[in-house]
């Protein structure tokens, strides 16, 4: 049998429930493949499982994001070989781990010359970008769109991929040094929120259009301005929670402020079925072989002090991506 170490959450609260501990692997079924990881990517996502604000059956690993090498594949998997360099944007938890047994359906090939760490930064977030201006509101060039939160890991990929397409993103920020930040990835313009009214400045940016659709992973919030800056028939789209769940959708609201529409998605619906995965991967692979979209990896930590990477996620004290590194 195959020893790994993995992170494990036996109960949901702060950063100091994730425990380090040996599992076996075990050997992969069929439609299965074992991964050693080489690096592994840290999400917003991860904390909402560590909290229970997304719930599993505890115990239960951590993470969906990561990158490595095939040791060994089950029965029926077809296109994955041992040796294979391969990476994986989502999949049952237990990313944080050293060696995993997973669904070969969720992990695609790793073309040369992108890094494990890179990957492992990408994957997830990369192709949340993919989706949501790909999918959801398929971008064609010249919208000028909002993007919540442009400095945070999905944010910065969100800047440099509307910028490759010829989209106006106004981004929304925390201070003068993210701003800069967002800006320097491909931001049109950028909006400090703890300064500025963002549907205001929305408005005055758009000369009072506003704009068609606004990406949304904050949360409560920026609910109720984000609304405010769509245009009649326009596309809400939240992603994500980080200041805390919609408890409640006023459907009226949305009546009220121009027959707008709501959408709460998540990757592994745009992900599935694997063709699909592997047609968005060569889309977000292109642009990152073609130098469209580079990636910052702003911290790296070894995969035992997961509990600092979330320490300081929480506390907003990173920009870019995290990873965590099995052999760190």
């Amino acid at each position: 049998m195959t020893q790994a170490m993995m992170i494990r959450v036996t109960r949901h609260g702060g950063p100091e429930v994730l425990e380090p501990v040996d599992v076996e692997a075990g050997e992969p079924g069929p439609g299965e493949v074992r991964v050693r990881n080489e690096a592994i990517g840290v999400n917003y996502l991860d904390v909402y499982y560590r909290t229970g604000q997304y719930t599993a059956p505890l115990p239960h690993g951590l993470g969906h994001e990561g990158a490595g090498v095939v040791e060994a594949v089950g029965a029926g998997v077809a296109g994955l070989r041992a040796g294979d360099r391969v990476a994986y944007p989502h999949g049952p938890l237990g990313a944080y781990a050293t060696v995993r047994v997973m669904p070969a359906a969720t992990v695609v090939r790793l073309p040369a010359g992108i890094g494990f760490e890179t990957a492992a930064a990408m994957m997830l977030k990369g192709l949340t970008v993919q989706y949501l201006f790909r999918q959801i509101y398929r971008l064609q060039g010249n919208e000028t769109i909002l993007f919540h939160a442009a400095a945070g890991g999905v944010g910065l990929i969100a800047c440099q991929w509307a910028r490759a397409l010829g989209v106006k993103l106004i981004g929304t920020v925390g201070s003068e040094d993210k701003a800069k930040l967002a800006l320097a990835h491909g931001a049109w313009r950028t909006i400090d929120y703890s300064r500025e009214n963002f549907p205001a400045r929305v408005l005055e940016l758009t000369g009072g259009a506003k704009v068609p659709v606004v990406f949304d992973g904050v949360g409560k919030d920026t609910w109720e301005g984000s609304l405010d800056c769509l245009r009649p028939l326009g596309l809400m789209v939240s992603f994500g929670s980080a200041s805390g769940p919609l408890t409640a959708v006023n459907l009226g609201v949305l009546a009220q402020k121009g027959s707008l529409f709501v959408t709460r998605p998540t990757l592994g619906t745009f992900m599935t079925p694997r063709a699909r995965l592997e047609e968005s991967a060569g889309e977000l692979f292109d642009l990152v072989r073609g130098g469209k979209i580079k990636f910052d990896v702003a911290r790296r930590y070894p995969l035992a002090e997961a509990r600092r990477a979330h320490e300081d996620l929480e506390a907003r004290r990173t920009t870019g991506s995290l990873v965590l590194l099995p052999g760190g």
